[in-house]
């Protein structure tokens, strides 16, 4: 089906947006309690998140099972508190103050006993200057509330000679500030762009109200979604800010065909429902798209991932719902006022009513000339461009943000830094060993030993059995830290040669985070191609289905892949290459969150369908009335240059504000899809979509066991004419 225009009273979307002009009050009413009611049981009682990326079938997963089960000691979170002394941590004063540092630790409600350097020789260094020491947490699920006042008394401690720090997963959460003004940043820019775009207030303030109403509706439900499928702390503000961009380009899109159809003289009431009817039918398409592609992460067989995709879907939905439902009722109460308030403008001269517009129009149909009158060159040079940006995507790694990427200000940073000076840097990268003990394990030595004549191991500790003597485990310390790639090479070597060697080393699992951690990127990287074919798939479908053509659908997943593998390779030489990287806020060069990759290829693979709906929707009515391809491109691209390139605006603005937040792996999500969108808005659409349209001619069009449709050709003079350009 296609968004050509039918009579107002066709069909039940019709219907739908006649009833919520006509009962604008009660729409309006529903919405308001509706999502105030959601916010009060959502942020009130729904689930918390859960940021266990573990589990499944893996040797780490299997090691923690049997650690939870014969070590229940071991399953509380610590901290660890790291010293440097420029004198000695034995000087009075030094010492004075570690003890009253420690003393104070051990006080604290949520920790448990605390061994002093003084007592353990084995936390000192040789030269004396550099200590450690271990603060377990009495509770597993400690409120970061309370682990604050511990880092800042550590914090306070600090100065004259001796540096003090707390670091440890809890410790970073509590010291991590929150998002703070991000998304508002994102909103005011947006609100910029759509004044720029309408020039009217009114106009500017219909989808910014519609999109926020609708993300403070699909928040508080995801949360409640949580309960029954979980998903981690991140999901929030990812979801938050895809909505936010869908949710405002959504409403945009209906607004403007709105305004269109108020100049074609048309009165509000039937403005308002062929808008619904056309740019909200590709509305729904085009979010349907989306919720589609983020499902397919489901396809990971990752059970938070599942949760991420399940509850971000949930937000695009109640988006869609508000352009077809909220937004109709808006426009009741706005009528021809929408060009309202309107800020004065200082003029040289009068200009025609729709000349600035026209002159816009104009613009892209000589841009669109220009490429096709030469396809080939156009489409190769945009190609390898796309082909070269994505090349770093070759050499990505992934792995999960730990304390040596974090801002470096950050007590979690120090004492990481600390520790790695004194102890080497893979004592903050453990590898637990875990196995049943049985007649074949009864003898864990020549597995020990084994382990540590292995290139790359640091030190290994004696085993430790469990207290009902049916488990045992011990530790290794790579020489590598957490997030190089010589530590992941070394998990495998001992998974895949070491263990399989050693005598009694079958029935023996690595875990431990940093094992985990390998064993989720290698999950990743063997399962993505798997999503990424499954998204494409669907959306060819979807798309065929939409403009009756194989060849389009083709040419979209394609272009898309080319523009989301450029995003890629620009995350990869920003983050982990370091290019730039500071400029924008990443601390140092770091590996790419596992996730990203996979949590943002169904977003932006679904957004580059929306542009293509848009855009090849239009493309297709203009060739169905004039029957000419060439006319047709040029004809489609004058119509929707403007919106398109507003809307790719405000998707850029709202994905870039992440860069105004601390979550480095957040970033990294923002930074990719604002980077896709840009190139998918200019590269793709303005030179690729057009270049290869022209090169395909008829061809365009072609659907199988089908004839293609003829139109009435028009004289392409008077198609350019009619259709305004």
């Amino acid at each position: 089906m296609t968004t050509t225009e039918t009579h107002p009273r066709d069909g039940a979307l019709a219907r739908l947006a006649r009833f919520c002009y006509r009962r604008r009050r009660l729409v309006l009413m529903i919405w308001i309690v509706g999502v105030a009611a959601l916010a009060f049981v959502g942020f009130g009682y729904g689930a918390a998140p859960d940021n266990d990326f573990s589990g499944g079938n893996t040797s780490s997963a299997k090691a923690q099972t049997l650690i939870d089960k014969h070590f229940p000691e071991q399953q509380g979170d610590t901290l660890t508190l790291a010293i440097k002394a420029d004198r000695s941590v034995d000087d009075p004063s030094v010492r004075q103050r570690i003890e009253k540092v420690i003393a104070d630790l051990e006080a604290s409600p949520i920790t448990g006993p605390v061994t002093s350097p003084y007592q353990d020789k084995s936390l000192v260094t040789p030269d004396r200057h550099i200590a450690r020491t271990i603060i377990p947490l009495t509770d597993k699920d400690v409120d970061t509330s309370k682990v604050k006042p511990l880092v800042d008394t550590v914090k306070e401690a600090s100065g004259d000679g001796v540096t003090l720090a707390l670091g440890g997963d809890e410790a970073a959460k509590a010291e991590t500030p929150k998002q703070g003004p991000a998304e508002g940043v994102g909103v005011l820019t947006a609100a910029v762009i759509l004044f720029i775009a309408f020039g009217s207030l009114v106009a500017m303030g219909l989808p910014i109200v519609t999109a926020l109403l609708a993300i403070l509706g699909g928040i508080a439900s995801m949360k409640l979604v949580g309960y029954v499928v979980p998903s981690p702390d991140f999901t929030v503000i990812m979801a938050a800010m895809v909505g936010l961009g869908v949710g405002i380009d959504y409403a945009l899109f209906i607004v403007t065909r709105y305004k269109d159809n108020l100049q074609d003289g048309d009165e509000p009431e039937n403005a308002t429902v062929k808008a619904i009817t056309t740019a909200g039918h590709a509305v729904l398409f085009a979010g349907t798209t989306v919720v589609i592609a983020l499902l397919g992460l489901i396809v990971m067989g990752q059970r938070l991932m599942t949760g991420v995709a399940v509850a971000t879907s949930v937000i695009v939905l109640v988006t869609m719902i508000a352009a077809v439902t909220l937004l109709p009722a808006f426009l009741g109460f706005t009528g021809r006022r929408i060009n309202s308030l309107r800020l004065p403008r200082r003029t040289v001269r009068r200009e025609p009513v729709g000349a600035a517009s026209q002159e816009r129009r104009d613009l892209a149909v000589r841009w669109a000339g220009v490429v096709q009158r030469r396809p080939l060159v156009a489409a190769m040079l945009a190609g390898v461009a796309l082909l070269v940006l994505a090349a770093p995507t070759l050499s990505m790694r992934l792995s999960l943000p730990d304390a040596s990427v974090q801002p470096h200000d950050r007590s979690s940073y120090v004492s990481y830094r600390i520790v790695s000076e004194g102890f080497g840097p893979g004592f903050s990268a453990p590898l637990i060993f875990a196995t049943k003990l049985d007649a074949e394990h009864a003898d864990l030595r020549p597995v020990v030993e084994a382990v540590s004549r292995t290139k790359g191991i640091a030190y290994v500790t004696q085993p430790r059995v469990s207290k009902d003597g049916q488990a045992a485990t011990f530790m290794a310390f790579p020489k590598t830290g957490y997030q190089d790639a010589a530590t992941a090479d070394l998990v495998h070597r001992l998974r895949g040669d070491v263990l399989p060697k050693a005598p009694s080393g079958e029935g023996i699992y690595i875990g431990g985070p940093n094992a985990a951690t390998i064993d989720y990127a290698d999950q990743v990287n063997s399962r993505l191609p798997l999503m990424i074919a499954v998204v494409i798939a669907v959306s060819m479908v979807l798309l065929t289905a939409l403009v009756r053509s194989v060849t389009i659908a083709l040419q979209a997943a394609v272009m898309n892949l080319l523009s989301i593998g450029a995003a890629y390779g620009v995350i990869v030489a920003v983050v982990q290459w370091g290019w730039f990287g500071s400029a924008l806020g990443f601390p140092t060069a770091m590996p790419i969150t596992t996730w990203v990759p996979m949590m943002i290829f169904p977003v932006l693979f679904g957004l580059s369908m929306d542009y293509e709906v848009f855009l090849i929707s239009r493309v297709r009515e203009e060739y169905e009335r004039t029957g000419d391809t060439r006319t047709a491109v040029a004809a489609g691209l004058a119509r929707t240059a403007k919106l398109i390139t507003a809307a790719a605006a405000i998707m850029i603005a709202v994905f870039t504000t992440s860069l105004l937040g601390p979550d480095v792996a957040v970033k990294q999500g923002g930074l990719g899809m604002a980077v896709a969108v840009l190139i998918d808005a200019t590269i793709v659409r303005m030179v690729l979509v057009p270049a290869v349209m022209e090169l395909c001619g008829k061809a365009n069009w072609w659907m199988p066991g089908r004839r293609a449709s003829k139109p009435t050709p028009i004289p392409p003079a008077r198609a350019r004419e009619e259709a305004g350009v």
